[in-house]
């Protein structure tokens, strides 16, 4: 069906289609990308294929929700071009309110006057705390000291608040403007998400060991040579978690309980979520160094919730690099071990390369995914 977007009458409109509720939306800015409705009636998910609209002309969107689809009475919603980092802003780059309607048929009629763009602009005063747990926090596994830094929500201070925990490696890349590698600036992603009331995360990031970090992350024997990955983990587990749990206010279980990093780093965050699925519930594996032929070993855990993990890969990265992560997910899911046991998704930017760059793009969605989407969407 084509609408006229020169003009909207409801006399017009309902000529067209059928009874139920439409939602008619305009934008000034329009682009390839598709347009996702997210509210109250899916929990807020951005990339949620149930609701995303149709382009019905050059910048006019339409969308119906299903006859026998149960609507809150009064329906809180947005429109983004897939994640919070391209949501909706106003005429002069200010975040809008939530969009309101108490209809349940008929026509309501929307317009989206800019998009938010490279997760632009941010509020400072949602930047999250950042505090240097320790310059020297002991690994006794490893007979040596690291940094380790914490991110706290931006409201840690005023809130009561017990809040889900993910560990990341390579802190030095993580949000510092410094880094000779750039860095993912997790703050910035985590601000705007909290803006949106999404991403509200406690992260613990450790710094690598600068010339021993692919000794460090190195899990058994590879084509690197004997790692100390094993003892590593142990300190993550042992050692680091138990301090978190104790000096700030977390989310213990595992489902609450996330590890992930990039390349060396989204390798060591794998191992470590199958020796202890016990204790991490959530993995966040970016463009991991399947290349050096790790040996998994799965461990049985009897445990409620399902494993999710978020893997992402680039086409520009390596020859082989989307075979590995495709390879890695059918190997998962195909063992009989984990039937049932995980969920994955298979994130690929075909164009995507190994930096920071994309790794920061990617982050908030895998954060929204892995610990604030509660609906099943493999």
């Amino acid at each position: 069906m084509i609408f006229d977007n020169t003009h909207f009458s409801e006399d017009l409109i309902t000529t067209k289609i059928e009874t139920g509720l439409h939602i008619i939306l305009t934008t000034d800015e329009d682009d390839s990308r598709p347009v996702y409705i997210s509210g109250n009636f899916n929990n807020w998910l951005t990339q949620d294929k149930n609701f995303v609209m149709e382009k019905v002309g050059s910048g006019l969107y339409h969308f119906k929700f299903a006859h026998d689809f149960v609507l809150p009475e009064n329906i809180l919603y947005k429109f983004t071009k897939g994640d919070w980092s391209a949501v909706e802003i106003d005429a002069i780059g200010e975040r809008t309110e939530n969009r309101s309607t108490n209809k349940h048929t008929g026509i309501q009629n929307e317009h989206v006057f800019r998009w938010r763009r490279n997760w632009l602009p941010f509020k400072p005063n949602f930047l999250p705390q950042i505090q240097l747990i320790s310059d020297e926090f002991a690994i006794p596994q490893l007979n040596t000291t690291r940094k380790v830094w914490a991110l706290l929500p931006h409201d840690y201070d005023y809130s009561n608040e017990s809040y889900p925990v993910m560990y990341l490696q390579d802190a030095q890349n993580l949000f510092n403007e410094n880094s000779g590698y750039g860095n993912w600036q997790i703050d910035k992603k985590l601000a705007v998400m909290s803006e949106y009331n999404v991403g509200k995360i406690i992260v613990i990031a450790v710094e690598h060991a600068e010339e021993d970090r692919l000794k460090e992350y190195n899990v058994g024997k590879t084509i690197l040579g004997k790692g100390q990955g094993k003892k590593y983990i142990k300190f993550l587990v042992e050692t680091l978690k138990p301090y978190v749990d104790s000096n700030f206010r977390t989310k213990k279980e595992r489902e609450f309980t996330g590890i992930g990093g990039s390349s060396m780093g989204g390798l060591i965050s794998i191992f470590s979520g199958l020796r202890h699925p016990d204790v991490f519930g959530k993995l966040m594996i970016f463009s991991p160094s399947l290349w050096v032929v790790p040996k998994m070993e799965l461990k049985t855990y009897e445990n409620s919730e399902a494993t999710k993990i978020y893997l992402y890969a680039g086409g520009e990265e390596s020859e082989t690099m989307i075979e590995h992560v495709e390879t890695f997910k059918n190997k998962m899911l195909e063992s009989e071990f984990v039937a049932d046991k995980m969920k994955i998704n298979l994130s690929i930017n075909k164009l995507g390369k190994h930096n920071e760059t994309y790794w920061s793009d990617e982050f908030p969605k895998a954060i929204e995914w892995l610990f604030f989407n509660t609906k099943d969407n493999n």
